[in-house]
């Protein structure tokens, strides 16, 4: 079986598997198996697939075929052109989550060269990483209730050469820091999908995504009432808190940082133009 072959058929099999698009999605994982850029698929056409090749091949699709995120298949996702390990422990970092990366560190570029940073509830650790990275004298906390979690922001703290910048911490929330521990930037990508609504979600967030990375309690703001409510004493002067939020919550995100005395300096819009992030200092 060529490689042309093989695109045409497992194309056709997602397909008939509800996969969005199939092509792209049979060609990343091809080029995964093979070790080569996906576009250099197109130059080795009819180059044939050995038998263990093939067999890969088969069960990857068969994976993807049963809504098992691409990420997960191929072990990793890049996340502002840095690669993360992720599984079904972690939340598969979103592009949109970039835009969040991208606001933190102009932020700490702004602040005093041992600025701090406070990533709240940091699943892969993708946030932190991307900090660290972008501002080498800066400290960061990465704190996540989840043990599996970081374990797996550990690795790509690792990976990515910035462990050494990066304290993790495993705890239920502000508790969980010292007492005297005090941010430049908190920044955030909390649960925020509402209870009721993550049966709907696609297959591949529903039945792979942890749980706890995505529900954000009856209405979808538990941690940002938290946040809102308690992150201004961890804050120092001059301090920013950002934080990501879902389809519909600017409005009410805003009001519960308002009430809670914070002064909203800006509503960030994603690449689709939804409103998607929320600034606010003191």
């Amino acid at each position: 079986m060529t490689l042309l072959e093989a695109i045409q058929k497992s194309t056709d099999f997602l397909a008939k598997k509800s996969v969005e698009s199939p092509r792209l999605q049979t060609e990343l994982l091809l080029a995964h198996l093979l070790q080569m850029p996906r576009m250099k698929l197109y130059l080795n056409f009819e180059r044939a697939l050995t038998p263990p090749e093939a067999d890969a091949l088969r069960e990857m699709v068969k994976r993807r075929g049963l809504r098992e995120p691409l990420q997960h298949i191929t072990g990793s996702t890049s996340f502002c052109g840095y690669e993360m390990q992720v599984n079904r422990q972690v939340l598969v970092p979103r592009p949109e989550t970039e835009l969040l990366a991208e606001c933190g560190w102009d932020f700490l570029a702004s602040r005093p060269p041992s600025a701090t940073a406070l990533d709240f509830g940091t699943g892969s650790g993708c946030l932190a990483i991307a900090l660290a990275a972008k501002c080498p004298a800066a400290q960061l906390t990465a704190l996540d209730i989840s043990e599996t979690a970081l374990a797996v922001a550990r690795a790509n703290a690792e990976k990515n050469r910035v462990a050494g910048q990066i304290q993790f911490l495993a705890g239920d929330g502000f508790a969980a820091l010292p007492a005297a521990a005090t941010f430049d930037l908190i920044i955030s990508n909390p649960p925020y999908i509402p209870t009721a609504e993550i049966a709907t979600l696609q297959a591949e967030v529903r039945d792979f995504d942890p749980r706890g990375a995505l529900d954000g309690g009856a209405d979808g703001l538990r941690f940002y009432q938290l946040l809102a409510a308690q992150a201004a004493a961890r804050l120092r002067p001059g301090g920013k808190i950002m934080v990501e939020f879902g389809d519909g919550q600017a409005d009410a995100i805003r009001h519960l940082f308002e009430h809670q005395k914070w002064i909203v300096e800006a509503i960030k819009e994603d690449y689709s133009q939804r409103a998607r992030i929320l600034i606010a200092g003191l």
